[in-house]
């Protein structure tokens, strides 16, 4: 049952973008913003401390993206609809979204026309695209389909992927073993499973491929 006002949180890392999601959100009577986050690993705290029902999360944050977010907050507190907030008109991140639990995607340069109906739609239960994200997504799925073969996101672990974005980010092994409270060994041997999964050789690599994949930005 859609709750009478629903309890937003929001999170993206440029206030200017916080304090136009909060107004476009509060003026609305249905809607009341909450909770705020400026990264996301503040945004997974916030979701499971705060009693929220929609979190809205940008996909490109420090410390943990918003699909990594999206990713533990549906598992960990399923429910709270998400919505990712991009400014990329981008298949694979669409597509990656929707896999991280997402209920919906919104671009940044339509939210004074999609974020509000995105919001009611999410909380109907019903999934929200942008306009081409419905044809983007199923050609890509029928090209996956078709092909037979996994990704590299499905190749790799949600630990693997937060131990990605930190190398990429240019955190040494003793730095990564401190921020996840892990061993050095431990990451060291993440660190060489992901660069076997990928294929790849170096860091250098590594970051490209962080980068195309949206977790951290260039």
């Amino acid at each position: 049952m859609t709750p009478l006002k629903t309890r937003i949180l929001i999170a993206d890392d440029h206030p200017i973008v916080l304090n136009g999601l909060r107004t476009v959100l509060n003026a609305q009577p249905d809607l009341e913003v909450i909770a705020e986050a400026t990264d996301g690993e503040e945004a997974v705290e916030q979701a499971l401390a705060e009693d929220v029902h929609l979190a809205i999360l940008d996909i490109s944050m420090p410390r943990k993206t918003g699909l990594q977010a999206a990713r533990e907050i549906t598992h960990r507190k399923p429910e709270v609809r998400v919505l990712i907030l991009s400014m990329h008109d981008n298949e694979q991140f669409l597509f990656e979204a929707i896999r991280a639990g997402a209920s919906g995607y919104v671009l940044k340069s339509s939210v004074d026309r999609d974020l509000v109906e995105a919001c009611r739609a999410t909380m109907r239960g019903q999934p929200f695209l942008y306009p081409g994200g419905i044809q983007a997504l199923m050609r890509e799925y029928l090209e996956r389909a078709r092909s037979g073969e996994a990704t590299h996101a499905e190749l790799l672990t949600p630990r693997e992927e937060e131990i990605l974005k930190l190398v990429a980010e240019a955190h040494t092994n003793d730095e990564i073993g401190a921020l996840l409270h892990i061993s050095k060994k431990t990451v060291e041997r993440h660190r060489a499973n992901i660069l076997e999964k990928l294929g790849m050789r170096d860091r250098v690599e590594l970051t490209r491929y962080a980068i195309r994949r949206g977790l951290i930005q260039p």
